[in-house]
């Protein structure tokens, strides 16, 4: 299957809510490799690669995210560099 790599903006309660580490679980789950880190707005950004199935799957998951979260919305898009990253990783 193609390795596609997303970048994705989540808005909304979605610090201090396990979202971060739910990201990274859900993503490890899939077999993806990125990273995930919150923003000084309040927003989380992610960086998801991997197998396309995988990593819609998990796109899919950021609308709604962990239990305790709230998303209002989340902006992603396709990206064409895949960064060398190890693994998956809360930053």
């Amino acid at each position: 299957m193609a390795q596609i790599c997303i970048h994705a903006f989540i808005t909304g309660r979605v610090q201090g809510v396990w979202f971060r580490q739910s990201t990274k679980e859900q993503a490890e789950q899939h077999g993806l490799t990125g990273w995930v880190r919150n923003l000084p707005d309040g927003r989380v950004e992610a960086l998801l690669q991997g197998d396309e199935r995988g990593v819609r799957q998990v796109e899919a998951w950021l609308n709604q995210g962990p239990p305790l979260a709230t998303v209002a919305e989340v902006q992603s898009e396709l990206v064409d560099q895949m960064e060398e990253v190890d693994g998956f990783e809360v930053r």
